[in-house]
């Protein structure tokens, strides 16, 4: 690690800033983990299946749209969602095993 010393004072407030985005997004991804491990819950509850292509399309497209409003590149919004929806749909066919008989 570099002496702290020899970095300028701008860098590190930007890496402060860096870390403290970094804890707000693993928050931020804990709760929405609870919402969706929920609805794993009760789509298994109900009998219905772990994945649905119309919601995901559907997030996805809006959320690209969010990307490029905010100057972020659609592209990576939906490679991370995509990785989202991955383990999103890992947890819901977990729930729904552990549901069977």
């Amino acid at each position: 690690m570099q002496d702290e010393q020899h970095i300028p004072a701008r860098l590190r407030e930007i890496r402060e800033s860096i870390d403290n985005f970094d804890a707000a997004l693993i928050h931020i991804l804990a709760e929405r983990f609870k919402c969706t491990q929920e609805v794993g819950y009760l789509k298994a509850r109900h009998g219905l299946p772990a994945t649905d292509s119309e919601r995901e399309r559907q997030q996805i497209a809006r959320l690209k749209a969010l990307a490029v409003d905010s100057n972020l590149d659609p592209a990576f919004a939906e490679k991370f969602l995509n990785f989202i929806i991955a383990e999103v749909i890992h947890h819901h066919t977990e729930a729904s095993n552990r549901l069977k008989p």
